[in-house]
């Protein structure tokens, strides 16, 4: 909540909520995440945005749906890195063996940078999640900003100072 000059409070926008999940990281990580986000909001424009704070990463996953787990793709922020996140990680193509994990629905990759992202092997890794997906995103519009609600517990989200 934000104080206003009449002493009321108003609620944050979602994009000032995210301002503030991405404020908790080190500046160069803060970069990186806006990067990302806006590469993958342009790569998936009809695509909602599902926006997580959870106790140990931040989250933002690109789905046809309000539902987490029909995410194409997500991007996990957290103390040791970036990820993009495939949820039919175990189902997708992948020769060049890029896909990090053992779980049962996910794979990920780590992105230095979001030159990652155009990447040919990156983008084929994308468009066979996005074939794959349960529910194909809407052909034209414009995909809404979720936010869904936070862990009340939260983890440091910047590397200890030694």
């Amino acid at each position: 909540m934000k104080a206003s000059k009449k002493g009321t409070t108003k609620p944050l926008s979602g994009e000032q909520q995210i301002k503030g999940f991405i404020a908790k990281y080190e500046p160069k990580y803060q970069r990186l995440i806006r990067s990302v986000r806006k590469a993958l909001r342009k790569r998936f424009p009809t695509a909602d945005e599902l926006i997580y704070d959870y106790n140990n990463a931040f989250v933002i996953g690109y789905s046809p749906t309000e539902r987490g787990s029909d995410s194409v793709v997500a991007i996990a922020a957290a103390v040791n890195g970036l990820r993009l996140v495939f949820n039919q990680g175990p189902t997708l193509p992948d020769p060049k063996k890029l896909l990090l994990g053992s779980g049962k629905q996910t794979r990920f990759i780590w992105v230095e940078s979001v030159k990652t992202l155009a990447l040919p092997e990156i983008e084929a890794l994308m468009r066979a999640a996005l074939d794959r997906a349960k529910t194909p995103l809407r052909p034209s519009g414009r995909g809404k900003l979720i936010i869904k609600p936070s862990s009340a517990k939260q983890r440091p989200r910047q590397k200890p100072r030694r």
